[in-house]
Parts: structure tokens; sequence; C-alpha cells
């Protein structure tokens, strides 16, 4: 399990941190990112807002210039010579700061004057007159930058020979346009210092969860998957597994991987347990013969009298048979486990069960043997016979020698339209119901003790983990019922696999 633990821990077997990635964490970038969004956000609002408010000022000063210089050419109109009158910036309420100017023939400047507050209108210097110089009298507005009066917007207006350029500062409209950017700064100013306060503790508070799952899977990484017996995994709370937030959802996932890793290292201990178990109970079995051989040889070695040559030879036949038998089935399961694919032909089961209910009649007179076959129709499967009449035969002779004489054993073929169905079935006295469960595995036995000497005590206790991994690669199954007085063994195999396919057994090498 070194490899799961290394893909647990994931940092392990990544490049180095370097000294810079503390300070792009997850919550830094996304405080970063939002503060970069809103501050773009809030400037583009403030230049939007500047603008459309500027063009607004702008109009209205424009509006304003329009109508006084329409009222300045309709009082230098009555007033036509000379072109040095400008007598009509002393009427009665023209704002401060209205300039003024009357235009000769070529359009240049003829006399020229600003209005001031609470004094007579004051004329314009000569650098002052020629800012004023070059403007057409087109009626279109002009920005020009007056020395000492500032920045004023202008137009030229005409009617029949007289021309007159009028004026208004926009220092009004520079005034507001500066206070209104100075007031959107600061608020915009202060609404990121509080929108950056509210998301660094509202990305604090939503990445908690996600800080505690990745707690739980740091603590995870140091526990000993390694070793032998592994305490159980420390899980996500269930308040960080909500499938609604993607938090919820990294937290599910991440139990549902520990509950995984668990299973798959008590299942790891389960086949060590097995294997320890079968390494065991295979050496035990290889053992008593080998020792039987071995005493046998020594006596015969001897030339003791009190041991028969020809008895002698019999007991190690005996023995030599026995053990070979136990390691021909150690080899057929084993192939079965590599998933070895069997012979594939068409098997008639009825047939078949048949034969092995009259070997079984001969070998065992003492019981009652019955054979009962369904009319319908010829109860065909494709598989590999041989190993098919293994199977029934094992039955038949774990039925022979785990219930006494006169016994029923009925054998049985029944057809259902997916399924071929072999039942073996006896009135004896049952299987334990301690057994049950683990009647399919390998070196299971009814009796406790290893001996042998007692032919009833039963075989090596390979012969239903054969028949289950045999019905196995078959694609069918095999299962047992057994109460006192009755015992019944069912095979299912499918009615019409595809020719050819022969299913291997995929997971009888964890039970070893």
């Amino acid at each position: 399990m070194s490899g799961t633990s290394r893909s647990i821990r994931g940092g392990e077997t990544g490049a180095p941190a370097r000294p810079g990635a503390r300070s792009r964490s997850l919550r830094t970038r996304l405080l970063v990112f939002v503060s970069v969004t809103l501050i773009a956000v809030c400037a583009a609002m403030g230049l939007i807002t500047t603008l459309f408010q500027r063009a607004y000022l702008l109009g209205d000063l424009d509006d304003r210039v329009l109508g006084a210089a329409e009222r300045a050419l309709g009082g230098a109109s009555s007033h036509p010579h000379p072109e040095s009158d400008l007598t009509f910036l002393r009427e009665y309420g023209q704002p401060a700061g209205l300039l003024s100017a009357r235009l000769d023939e070529d359009g240049a400047i003829a006399s020229a004057a600003v209005v001031t507050q609470d004094a007579p209108p004051q004329d314009l210097t000569a650098r002052q007159r020629t800012a004023l110089a070059g403007i057409g009298a087109d009626g279109a507005l002009h920005t020009r930058s007056v020395p000492g009066l500032g920045t004023y917007r202008v137009t030229v207006l005409a009617s029949g020979d007289v021309r007159v350029l009028t004026g208004l500062p926009m220092d009004a409209v520079q005034d507001m346009i500066s206070q209104l950017v100075a007031i959107e700064t600061g608020v915009a100013v202060a609404g990121l210092v509080v929108a950056g306060c509210v998301c660094a503790v509202v990305i604090r508070r939503q990445l908690r969860p996600l800080g505690r799952v990745a707690a739980t899977a740091a603590e995870v990484s140091r526990a000993p998957l390694g070793h032998a017996e592994v305490p159980g995994l420390t899980r996500v709370p269930a308040r960080d597994t909500d499938p609604g937030s993607e938090t919820g959802q990294v937290g599910a996932a991440l139990n549902h991987l520990l509950d995984h890793v668990e299973s798959t290292l008590a299942e790891r201990r389960r086949s060590e347990e097995r294997m320890r178990r079968f390494l065991a109970d295979a050496g035990h079995e290889l053992r008593t013969p080998l020792a039987s051989i071995a005493g046998y040889a020594e006596l015969m070695n001897r030339g003791t009298a009190r041991v028969e040559p020809v008895l002698a030879w019999r007991r190690v036949s005996a023995e030599s048979a026995r053990m070979t038998g136990l390691v021909e089935d150690l080899l057929l399961l084993a192939r079965l486990d590599e998933g070895r694919p069997l012979q594939s032909a068409e098997v008639d089961l009825a047939a078949l069960v048949a034969e092995a209910v009259r070997d079984a009649r001969a070998t065992g007179s003492g019981h009652d043997w019955q054979l009962e076959l369904s009319p319908d129709a010829p109860a065909s499967v494709l598989g590999d016979e041989a190993r098919l009449r293994q199977v029934v035969a094992g039955l038949l002779t774990n039925a022979r020698m785990h219930t006494p004489p006169g016994t029923r054993v009925v054998a049985s073929v029944e057809l259902t339209p997916d399924h071929r169905v072999i039942r073996v079935r006896d009135n004896g006295p049952g299987i334990p119901p301690s057994l049950l469960p683990t009647v399919f595995e390998r070196f299971t036995r009814a009796d406790a003790s290893r001996s042998r000497t007692d032919p009833r005590s039963g075989g090596s206790g390979l012969g239903l983990a054969i028949a289950a991994a045999i019905t196995t690669a078959h694609g069918g199954r095999i299962q047992v019922e057994s109460t006192p007085g009755r015992t019944e063994f069912t095979i299912e195999l499918p009615a019409d696999p595809p020719a050819g396919e022969q299913r291997a057994v995929s997971g009888q090498r964890a039970s070893v």
C-alpha cells in the first residue's frame, strides 16, 4: 500500500513548494481577484459618470454661451458703428466673467472687454486678444485659454456686417468636475476598503470548510497505511459534506475515497489471513501423506519383519495418490484464479447428471439415490463437460461422505427461461450453521481435526471450493441452503451464453 499512501499524500511526489507559494494561496488569489475587479468596476463607473456629467455641464454652458452671444449680437446690431462700441456690456444683468469682442470685416478683433464683478467692463490686453484670434463667424463653440482669465467657451455670431465674439468662463464646470472626481474617488476608496474587508471575511469563512477537508487529508496522509494494522482513518465532518456546495462535494468524495481505502486495507488483511491459513492448511495436508510415505519407506529400508512389503507398498501408493489429488486440486484452483479459459462445447446436463447418479449409486450403495429430470426440453449448456461433471460428482460425493447410510439424495435438472438449474438435496443432518458462511472457502471442513484415520472424516476441504470456482468460470453461481433434515445445493448456469465465452474467476484469488 505504499503506492496508496503516496497517492493520498500527493505533495510527496509533486514539485517542491516555492517560497512565494504561501502568498499565492487560494484565499489570497480570490481576494486579489475580487479587489482588482471592484477597482476596475469603480474606475469604469467613475469615468463614465464624470464624462456624462461633463458633457451635461458643457452642454448647459454652451447653451448659455449661445444665449449670451445672441443678446450681444442684438446689442451690437443697434450700434453698428463704430466697431469699437461695447456699450451693450454695461447693460444690466450681464454675468460676471462674460467676455465679448467686436470683429472688423477681416475678422480681427477691433475691441474686446470682460465683465467684472461690481466694476465697469475691463478691456482685454493684446496678449489676451491674441488668444481669441482666428475664430470664424460660423456659430461653432470653441474652447480657448485666455491668459489671466482662465479657460473660456467662446463662439462668434454675425448679422450683416456686425460680428460679435462672446464667451463664458469654464471655471465653474471644471470646478464641479474636479469636485465630482474627488467625491467619487473618496467614495470609491471607502467602498473598496469596506468591500475588501467584507470579502476577506466572507472568503475566509467560506474556505474554512475546505481548510478542514485539507486538514483531514493531511492527517490521513500521515497514517501508517503500509502497516498490517491500520487504525480507523479520520473522516471529513458531516457538515463539510453537503453536496450542494463544491467544498461539500470535495469532502464527500474524500470520505468515499477513505471508505474505499479502508475497505481495500481490510480486504488486504483478510487476503493475507486467508493466505496464511491456506499455506498452513496446504502444508499440513501435504505433510500428512509425506510423513506416512517417509515412515513406510524407512521401515521398508530397515527390512523389519513387522511390516509386510505388499501392505507397505499399498499404503505408500495410497498416500501418494492422495497427495497427487491434493496437488491437482490446488493446480486447478490456481488455473481458474489466473483466468485461463475452459473448453466450450454443448453439454447435455440431463445425461451428465444421470451418469453421475449412476456412478454415485455404484460407490455408495448404502444411500438412496434418486434422479429427477425435466421432460420439457433438452437441458443443454455451453461449457466444459469434464469440469461440470466434476462439480456434480463432487456434490454427490459430499452428500455421501457427510450423511449416514440410508439418507435419500436427490439430483435434479430444471429449466428456466434464462438458466439451467442443477439441484442436489438430501435429508441428512445438515450443515452446522456456523459453517454455512464459509462452506465454499478452501480447506473448509466439518470436522475440526486434521486427522484422516477415519475414512468418513472427509477430504481436504477443497471440493466445494472447486465446485464454486468452476461454476463461476461458466458464468453461473452456486448456493446452499441447509436445515436439519434438508440440505440443498443449487447450481445455476446461463442457458445460452455467447459461444466461446467463459468468464474467469476474478474474485477467487483473494480467498487463497
